[in-house]
């Protein structure tokens, strides 16, 4: 049996001993003015019991160091990457920094990889942004090949290892992992790439999710890619992440205003005006006319009239918000859906307002009663 299906079935047995879908916290980008904060949402997310606690990099912090912080005052949580870039490392580079963080967590580290977009890429690290898939294909075979301490060599269209006609020999990794095969996810958003990360990966790390779009718009995609690899759906991850805040129902249009700069942000003004992928996920999702003004008001510079513009079931049904119970509500529609972990973004301006955020989100996880 493959290393893959090994993990793939110990990951699904896992699942069933408790609820059938398993809660994860995202804690962004470090230096967001909430550093402190977010090392005790980490800790009391160990204690609460959540699964996975997430980082995230663009151009500011990276998520090794962070990790490595979190992964060193927690206990059980598994720590993970959302995402490290593709374009920022080489991927015998990853294959080491995975190696090191899994050793030195006790076996908690998850490999989340993305592409990052073309304005980060090419102004941030001067890296082309072109052939993502085949990039992403070949830096997944070659960060497989360096975690099996194997001596690495590789022909591909994007990386040759040892390069040719040099003094370059193939070499193995020193470290040793606690896991040969450390859980590996990529995020995801158009069809293609859905595609090729069931086929490829374990998980699949999600953005802007309504659990009433989800099948469409990522499950359909993501089984054929298993299907392409004689797999089946059975312990692969689906992950999305959520924004979730507490409050009243009848102040939910209130709580999704506190968002509307977030999804304006990435609907409108995440990549040019050609290549905007949370632009053409809202298309997907039926927001074709709303998502044109979000893009054309943001790319004016007009950034509150691009919020305003944002509609309110979109922030709706991509969050999580009010009572515990409309929040238990709304997670049993992501289960029902075909999520395994869902992921949880605290909102709040306090770290009073997210820790009551992270416990609610257990609560309503109990009162969806997905045993």
């Amino acid at each position: 049996m493959s290393k893959t299906r090994e993990w793939t079935r110990a990951y699904a047995s896992r699942r069933v001993r408790g609820s059938a879908m398993r809660l994860g916290i995202n804690l962004g980008y470090w230096g967001a003015g909430m550093d402190g904060d977010n090392l005790a949402v980490a800790k009391e997310a160990d204690r609460l019991g959540y699964d996975v606690c997430w980082a995230a990099e663009a151009y500011g912090s990276d998520a090794p160091t962070v990790l490595a912080w979190v992964a060193a005052q927690t206990e059980r949580i598994d720590v993970g990457s959302a995402i490290l870039q593709i374009p920022a490392r080489q991927p015998a580079m990853t294959a080491m920094t995975a190696a090191t963080l899994d050793s030195l967590s006790g076996g908690r580290f998850r490999l989340g990889l993305g592409v990052s977009g073309p304005q980060v890429s090419e102004g941030w690290y001067g890296v082309k942004f072109d052939k993502p898939l085949a990039r992403t294909r070949e830096y997944v075979e070659i960060v497989r090949k360096a975690m099996t301490r194997e001596r690495l060599s590789y022909e591909g269209e994007h990386w040759t290892l040892p390069l040719p006609g040099g003094p370059g020999k193939p070499i193995k990794l020193t470290v040793h992992p606690e896991r040969e095969h450390i859980p590996l996810y990529i995020a995801a958003i158009g069809p293609k790439n859905l595609e090729q990360t069931g086929e490829i990966a374990d998980g699949a790390l999600l953005i802007f999710p309504a659990a009433e779009h989800i099948e469409a718009t990522a499950l359909s995609h993501i089984r054929a890619g298993r299907e392409k690899a004689g797999l089946t759906m059975e312990g692969f991850d689906v992950c999305p992440t959520l924004p979730i805040a507490l409050g009243a129902d009848a102040d939910v249009p209130a709580l999704a205003d506190m968002f509307r700069p977030y999804t304006a942000l990435y609907v409108g003004g995440m990549g040019s005006r050609k290549q905007n992928f949370y632009n053409q996920l809202a298309q997907r999702m039926g927001y074709e006319k709303e998502a044109a003004e979000i893009q054309d008001k943001y790319l004016s510079g007009d950034k509150a009239g691009a919020g305003a513009a944002v509609p309110q079931q979109l922030i709706d049904s991509t969050t999580l918000l009010g009572s515990v119970e409309r929040i238990a509500d709304r997670m049993k529609a992501y289960a029902e859906a075909g999520v395994t972990t869902l992921t949880l973004a605290p909102a709040g301006f306090t770290l009073d307002e997210r820790l009551a955020s992270l416990r609610a989100g257990t609560e309503a996880l109990e009162r969806a009663d997905l045993a």
